[in-house]
């Protein structure tokens, strides 16, 4: 029996996966929706006892001996607790509880003081969303399920978790539009040759872009993530050599909001998982090394009615855009800044900005096929949101695209033609001159996320907020304070 609350496949659908679907085989699935709202009545869900009991029969069977209740934290991070098997079933059912400030990697700011909250708050009470329950295909002796929070005070859904959040932001988005939006994410990363003796880092293979030799270099680790991928549910699809030192793009097929949130969070574990296998640094840093390609984490999206069409598509429409979709498109313009400080969300994120000619957004642009954009209609109604970085948290990046786009769809915002030139073109020339430019750092794109009060509270709503502004307010201050090698080659012998 499937828990209607949580969106998820039963459990004896989930052992029969099959890969290489279409549109008609995601909108087959359920449509998101908001978790339970009281950790009383997640406790009490209808069927959850029943899928803890299905659950535990399959451990059974399959001798599984340890299970990681996972969360994800406002930075992206997998935080949680790991149990033994025995005790699942409990665990399951009533959930375990963790300090607050697991939602901001349990980290302190510069004063020392825990980022978001202090030791003396209360706990956040964990449930287990079973519909994700998977073993590793490394380990199959130890499964996982990710979980949503809720705050033991007041028994509400915690409002610093974002994985709930983005749960909400979904079921409110589809249900006032009536559409299931859908997406996909290419995860562009780095496989990196550990340093010796103390030296930097190098990539593993040549940034030669396309080239099957250099993917070919990496054949026994995109083999590796590949095989871990399917077995963990992501329906792997296209990849290929990107161009930069060790740098894989390895695609799967798109999928609903969560779901897709999910399967970057998994992937990204993959690969960690992976480059312990081969003894190499998978890295999903912004931008490790000047003079080549960064990271990025393009999100590709449409909107989809129940019939299975695209309602971003209008073959007459200006780029074939449908009028839905070009304010759509005109509410990621309007809160283009704050849009960039949640898909950018790092002090090394803007070296991506800096770094020209690599084909990253620098302007408040769009354009039919144009990849020097910061949002490009890739075809058939498809946009590409082309400002995210692989540092982003999928969860809070997805939310912000739907918040975006909902408020230009409410207010009929207009997008304006579409820029046919190359960007970098245009700086040369000084055409880009009347262009809104991308926030110089992450200093700036937090003074744009703290301006917009639309998007940073319907992102980020309550805590949240307070959680992603002080954890992010403090690394940029600590960068600004800190002493790099590149000063001190410049100022060391700056006189006399």
């Amino acid at each position: 029996m499937t828990n209607p609350h949580e969106g998820g496949v039963s459990i004896d659908a989930q052992a029969a996966m099959s890969f290489g679907g279409d549109v008609r085989t995601v909108m087959d699935t359920p449509r998101s929706q908001a978790p339970p709202p009281s950790l009383e009545e997640a406790r009490k869900a209808p069927g959850r006892r029943e899928q803890i009991e299905a659950i535990t029969r399959r451990i059974e069977t399959e001798g599984i001996k340890y299970v990681f209740f996972q969360q994800v934290s406002i930075t992206g991070r997998v935080m949680g607790k790991g149990v033994v098997a025995d005790f699942f079933p409990q665990v399951a059912q009533k959930g375990y509880q963790l300090v607050y400030g697991a939602t901001a990697n349990l980290f302190t700011d510069r004063a020392g003081n825990y980022i978001g909250f202090g030791p003396e708050e209360s706990e956040l009470a964990a449930m287990a969303d079973l519909s994700t329950f998977a073993t590793l295909p490394w380990d199959p002796r130890v499964a996982r399920v990710y979980c949503d929070c809720y705050d033991t005070e007041t028994g509400e859904l915690l409002d610093a978790d974002p994985r709930q959040n983005l749960k909400r932001v979904v079921a409110e988005f589809e249900a006032e539009l009536g559409y299931s939006f859908l997406l996909g994410i290419e995860p562009e990363m780095m496989w990196l040759k550990r340093g010796e003796d103390g030296a930097d880092p190098v990539g593993a293979t040549k940034p030669y872009c396309y080239h099957i030799h250099q993917f070919e270099e990496l054949r026994p680790v995109l083999l590796d993530v590949v095989e871990y991928g399917q077995a963990l549910g992501l329906d792997m699809s296209y990849g290929d050599h990107e161009d930069a030192p060790g740098q894989l793009e390895l695609n799967f097929r798109f999928d609903r909001p969560v779901k897709t949130a999910d399967n970057i969070t998994t992937y990204r574990q993959i690969c960690a998982a992976v480059g312990r296998k081969h003894g190499l640094l998978p890295t999903f840093m912004p931008k490790p090394f000047t003079g080549v390609s960064a990271n990025g984490h393009h999100h590709h999206f449409t909107l989809i009615d129940d019939e299975g069409n695209n309602v971003f598509h209008d073959p007459d429409g200006p780029a074939e855009l449908s009028e839905i979709a070009r304010h759509f498109l005109g509410g990621m313009l309007d809160h283009f800044g704050a849009l960039m400080c949640v898909g950018n969300p790092t002090v090394n994120s803007y070296c991506r900005m800096w770094d020209f000619g690599f084909w990253a957004p620098v302007y408040k642009n769009w354009g039919w096929q144009n990849r020097t954009c910061t949002v490009r209609v890739a075809s058939g109604g498809r946009f590409e949101y082309r400002g995210v970085d692989s540092s982003c948290n999928p969860y809070l990046s997805v939310a912000a695209l739907l918040v975006a786009g909902l408020d230009g769809i409410r207010k009929k915002s207009d997008p304006g033609p579409p820029q046919d030139a190359n960007t970098y073109d245009l700086l040369q020339s000084n055409g880009a001159a009347s262009l809104e430019r991308v926030p110089d750092s992450l200093g700036d794109a937090l003074i744009e996320l703290e301006k917009d009060e639309v998007l940073r509270d319907g992102t980020m709503p309550g805590r949240l907020w307070k959680v992603f502004q002080h954890y992010k307010r403090d690394e940029w201050e600590s960068y600004l304070a800190a002493v790099t090698d590149w000063e001190r080659d410049q100022y060391l012998e700056v006189l006399p």
